[in-house]
């Protein structure tokens, strides 16, 4: 449910040929579902200012009849915090956040208006929202706005967002 998986070839002479043609590799890595081109992407965590942004993009998706694309981005932490080193590396942090998220998506009533996707990124809020935007070609980027002294101090995700996107952003108070 949380985003596309890649086949593996059935004998190794595809996969000689999928590595001398990377064209064809990148390409199957950003394929997504033809049902959610041009649909609303909506970045989701299970906060309150997420879900008046999903309510926001569910309304939204019904009123130009296109897909939803729900992103939840993972943690993601720089193994620097952790071992000290000097390697801009990052270690993917285990978060079952998302399966739950999932589960509490599927049983809510309100999406059932709409067809929608739960699709689980790892990284950089902002760069995720944006690639997962042009992978759909979505129409738009759905956010809630951040409220408390992170937001004020590093820069708020939608003002980060909003400033770099290359489609509109919504920002859901």
């Amino acid at each position: 449910m949380a985003g596309h998986e890649i086949p593996e070839p059935a004998d190794r002479s595809q996969v000689a040929d999928s590595a001398a043609t990377p064209d064809v590799e990148e390409s199957a890595r950003h394929s997504c579902d033809p049902a959610f081109k041009h649909g609303v992407v909506v970045g989701f965590d299970g906060s309150t200012s997420s879900e008046r942004a999903l309510a926001y993009a569910i309304g939204m998706s019904r009123r130009t009849d296109s897909g939803l694309i729900i992103v939840h981005v993972a943690n993601r932490l720089p193994t620097t915090v952790w071992a000290g080193c000097e390697p801009p590396v990052f270690v993917d942090v285990p978060d079952h956040r998302t399966e739950v998220l999932g589960l509490e998506l599927a049983c809510a009533d309100h999406l059932s208006e709409v067809p929608w996707i739960l699709v689980e990124r790892g990284g950089d809020i902002c760069h995720e929202l944006e690639e997962v935007g042009q992978e759909y070609e979505a129409d738009a980027i759905v956010v809630g706005s951040t409220h408390g002294l992170v937001g004020r101090l590093f820069g708020s995700v939608a003002g980060r967002l909003a400033r770099r996107a290359q489609r509109p952003v919504v920002v859901v108070p």
